[in-house]
């Protein structure tokens, strides 16, 4: 199993709204860096979703359940998107400060390159993200 984390600015599109589609197709990510990322991921890989932006804090966790396909978005083989459901909720919501302050997460992709929409994590790395919300 992998582990994943997938970024969405809360006013565009939040965890809250992505619970009660319950499922979605994860598209529109214009980076080839993510765009590799999503094309390594399988079914049943879990990803912390997370708020951009405003909150800047892991909310919750989805499950792959289709893996990369052409992105119906846009009309370019370049691009793929992948489908996710709602895993669940976490217990309390998981900071930037809490994780920038953890030095057992001081290497995830999170703290390195801000900017990336999409990153994978290791086990480790997400079983500490899960001990801090709990």
């Amino acid at each position: 199993m992998n582990y994943w984390l997938l970024k969405s600015d809360p006013e565009t599109y939040s965890f809250d709204d992505f619970k009660q589609e319950g499922t979605t197709c994860w598209s529109g990510v214009r980076n080839y860096q993510a765009r590799n990322f999503l094309e390594k991921m399988e079914i049943g890989d879990l990803a912390f979703f997370y708020h951009s932006q405003t909150t800047k804090s892991i909310v919750g966790i989805a499950k792959v359940i289709r893996t990369s396909y052409p992105d119906p978005t846009i009309d370019d083989a370049r691009w793929v998107a992948v489908d996710i459901e709602y895993y669940q909720d976490l217990p309390k919501e998981v900071t930037l400060e809490q994780i920038k302050e953890n030095p057992l997460l001081q290497e995830i992709p999170l703290v390195k390159q801000q900017r990336l929409s999409v990153m994978q994590l290791t086990k480790e790395q997400y079983a500490e993200i899960l001990r801090i919300a709990n």
